[in-house]
């Protein structure tokens, strides 16, 4: 008996032994086997999808062989390894082990939407509409609804995201992504207003962000914001009104068709700063932590004036006289090359995001008694 028990233990380990090696030869043989992809493809891990029903998904497919075998090897070698949810590549030469170790570093494929400095909050919405991959959730529904939805009830959307390139991946959810940028906003702001000047004229943030927006939309020059919000700054301490056309246009709304006229300058709309003293009620556009900067930190000086001098920066003037001349000589007599804003440094994208509306070349932050109103370069109907 004792022997029989020997030969019959000598025989199932030899038979453990033999069905360990197959096993082993069959998970090594399912590791190192090649996807099944002929060119570059994208695998879409849903939310919630466990590492087995991807296996045999893949196999339905067709994209690779063994599925059982994998199965048993990630739960007992990869068991603690989350499956992060997003698209991960795959590419032709590619074996089962390369993907497993992109899924353990969990390389998803990220995708990128910038939000433009300038842009108004209607372009930002229409970014987010138009990219394929953001998962669209806030169709149909107001600004204020969109506003409640993130979690800030009763803020006015304008002017409260970041301008900035966000990476994503797929399935990420448009209320997800503007929550992002307006936490980012956020950061930026308090971070600028802690680092302020001390005799900046604003009450809280927000006016600071208001002001900025101003700053933003009047000049692209980074070196020459800290002036603009200079002049707007001593404008608002001799309760001078701000008269900068951008203001205007952001009233206007869509009515705006790339020209202002004299009429459009006397309309009373909230944002006019024509006819209403200080800052507007809201912000008018997204502003970057430049002009953020710019608007906490203004360049000391003298000046109450400025105009385009047509390559997109500015003529800044004392005086009203200097302004007049300044205006006489940039935009009545404007040059064939005349431009509001610099050249660009290099050729757009193939698919460039919409583009902010342009500031027509007038002579901002004029006063109302001056001999070249600001509108001098705009229709005289």
């Amino acid at each position: 008996m004792r022997r029989k028990f020997l030969v019959l233990l000598e025989t199932g380990l030899i038979l453990a032994g033999l069905m360990l090696g197959y096993s082993a030869w069959k998970v090594n043989s399912a590791l190192e086997q090649p996807l099944h992809v002929s060119q570059e493809r994208l695998l879409d891990v849903p939310t919630g999808t466990t590492p087995n029903r991807m296996f045999y998904r893949m196999e339905s497919d067709g994209v690779l062989e063994d599925a059982f075998w994998l199965r048993l090897y990630w739960r007992f070698n990869m068991a603690g390894v989350p499956l992060h949810t997003g698209e991960y590549r795959m590419t032709p030469g590619m074996s089962v082990r390369d993907l497993f170790e992109v899924w353990r570093r969990g390389d998803v494929v990220q995708y990128t939407l910038t939000l433009v400095e300038g842009w108004n909050f209607r372009q930002v919405r229409a970014a987010l509409a138009k990219h394929e991959k953001i998962k669209k959730t806030l169709d149909g529904l107001s600004d204020a609804e969109v506003m409640d939805k993130l979690g800030h009830p009763g803020v006015f959307p304008e002017g409260r995201f970041f301008p900035d390139t966000y990476r994503f991946v797929r399935g990420m959810t448009d209320v997800e992504f503007l929550q992002q940028a307006y936490a980012r906003l956020e950061e930026v702001l308090a971070k600028e207003w802690a680092e302020r000047s001390s005799d900046v004229p604003y009450r809280d943030p927000y006016q600071a962000l208001i002001m900025a927006s101003l700053v933003e939309k009047e000049t692209g020059v980074p070196q020459e914001r800290g002036q603009i919000a200079g002049v707007f700054v001593r404008r608002m301490r001799i309760g001078m009104l701000l008269q900068t056309d951008p203001t205007v246009i952001y009233g206007m709304g869509e009515r705006y068709n790339g020209k202002i006229t004299r009429a459009d300058l006397r309309e009373p709309t909230p944002y006019n700063t024509y006819t209403n003293a200080g800052l507007p009620p809201t912000p008018i556009a997204m502003v970057g932590r430049e002009a953020i900067h710019a608007a906490l930190n203004p360049t000391p000086g003298s000046s109450l004036y400025f105009v385009a001098r047509g390559d997109g920066s500015h003529v800044f003037s004392d005086d009203l006289d200097a302004h007049n001349s300044a205006v006489r000589e940039y935009q009545i007599k404007r040059r064939a090359d005349y431009r509001s804003s610099p050249a660009p440094i290099t050729e757009p994208e193939p698919e460039a995001q919409p583009q902010a509306p342009q500031t027509p070349d007038v002579s901002p932050a004029s006063a109302p008694e001056q001999a070249a109103p600001a509108s001098e370069a705009a229709s005289s109907q």
